[in-house]
């Protein structure tokens, strides 16, 4: 016959400390992925403003020089890109690629010129 454990004291406490280390284990792994993010972020900021910038300009040349869709243009990425979004201007002719909060670049395609990473002002 199987009995109920009535006590309200031992009711509310976890059935193992297994349970607890768990939870203890998972968030120490937590705070040391954020303090590692936290100590690399200027160089993974910094890796993120050379890789958008790149994406920014070949799908600008894939896309206003080569003729091809921007959907077909992710093909020509470097593997590790897959972060990268690409947004397209038609009318001022330009490609914008970014990460969200944390690096974007703009390409606008000029004529003679090819296509041309604009600064922050320039593609205000």
């Amino acid at each position: 016959m199987a009995t109920v454990n009535n006590n309200p004291e031992t009711a509310s406490q976890p059935k193992s400390r297994k349970g607890r280390v768990a939870i203890y284990v998972l968030a120490l792994f937590i705070l040391i992925l954020a303090a590692v993010f936290a100590y690399n972020y200027s160089f993974i900021k910094g890796q993120l403003g050379i890789g958008t910038a790149y994406g920014a300009r070949v799908a600008c040349s894939c896309h206003y020089v080569g003729g091809r869709d921007l959907t077909d243009c992710k093909k020509d990425f470097e593997p590790g890109m897959e972060v990268i979004g690409l947004s397209l201007d038609d009318e001022k002719r330009r490609v914008t690629a970014s990460v969200p909060l944390l690096a974007s670049a703009t390409a606008e395609f000029r004529e003679g010129w090819g296509c041309v990473i604009l600064t922050g002002a320039e593609a205000d």
